[in-house]
């Protein structure tokens, strides 16, 4: 897992309510990795998948133990909102937030005026997840969901996770290479899993393609045009028990996350829907 606070949230983004991965194939799980992934392959294929999309992604794909070993290591997230905010909206975050609020103000306008999503949450979500894109991670991609997808504990989410990596890989967002981020296989300045990817991602930049990875613009559009997709209100209220909290829940499930979201926007905004720190947060 990455360093800083990304380590926390991977494994809770594995409890979001990111999109479900659209399962068309299922290879069975377990055995021998090698004929397991050629058995996918086949089944991607089979499943609208260019071959060269396969074999291009596939051929130096490699089982790693490392991610099983992470996997089998996460526990219930026990922190208290106190404690979890404490350390993610400091002084300093808060004042870098402020300087990329300004250095991208004209991205975060388009951000509210077409997707209606307000700036102070997004790039408190961009904040929360890598550091405004600092840590993104580095395990390679295909690598973490095939060893996902071939272990036989959560194997269909994430044979349905890999599918959409190659989806996202034949329509020429991001080549093999490229795909490196979270060990569970998030990617990106904001950590979308690929389904999610697949559904919300959008090119904000103009050139052609979503690289969630590399353009900032596409990073925070496709953030908010995430959250509208499922039913952010534009120009409403995202304090505690509006609607709009209610979808950060669908970013992730742990209250003291949506909480410390709301948190460090509200400071960007001045106060004005803070979310002040109770004991009974979790």
């Amino acid at each position: 897992m990455r360093s800083s606070l990304g380590r926390i949230a991977a494994p809770l983004i594995l409890t979001l309510g990111i999109c479900s991965a659209g399962m068309a194939i299922a290879a069975p799980c377990g055995g021998d990795f090698g004929s397991w992934l050629a058995a996918f392959g086949r089944e991607a294929a089979a499943a609208g998948i260019s071959q060269r999309t396969v074999s291009a992604a596939l051929s130096s794909v490699r089982h790693d133990p490392r991610v099983i070993s992470l996997d089998r290591r996460q526990g219930a997230f026990k922190q208290s909102f106190e404690q979890f905010a404490s350390t993610r909206v400091t002084a300093a975050r808060l004042q870098r937030a402020q300087r990329l609020l300004s250095q991208h103000r004209a991205t975060f306008n388009r951000i509210e005026q077409q997707l209606g999503v307000p700036a102070e949450i997004v790039v408190a979500i961009w904040g929360l997840e890598t550091d405004f894109g600092a840590n993104m991670g580095k395990h390679p991609t295909l690598n973490a969901l095939a060893t996902l997808a071939h272990d036989c504990r959560r194997s269909e989410f994430f044979q349905g996770q890999l599918l959409s990596a190659l989806r996202i890989i034949d329509r020429g967002d991001l080549s093999p290479a490229e795909m490196r981020g979270a060990w569970a296989g998030e990617l990106g300045q904001t950590q979308f899993l690929p389904s999610s990817y697949e559904r919300f991602a959008i090119d904000f930049d103009g050139d052609g393609r979503r690289n969630l990875i590399r353009s900032t613009a596409d990073a925070l559009g496709s953030t908010a045009n995430y959250l509208r997709g499922h039913g952010w209100s534009a120009g409403g209220s995202w304090s505690e028990g509006s609607q709009n909290f209610s979808v950060l829940r669908e970013w992730n499930r742990a209250q003291v996350y949506q909480r410390t979201i709301v948190l460090f926007a509200s400071r960007l905004s001045g106060g004005a829907q803070a979310s002040r720190p109770r004991a009974a947060a979790n």
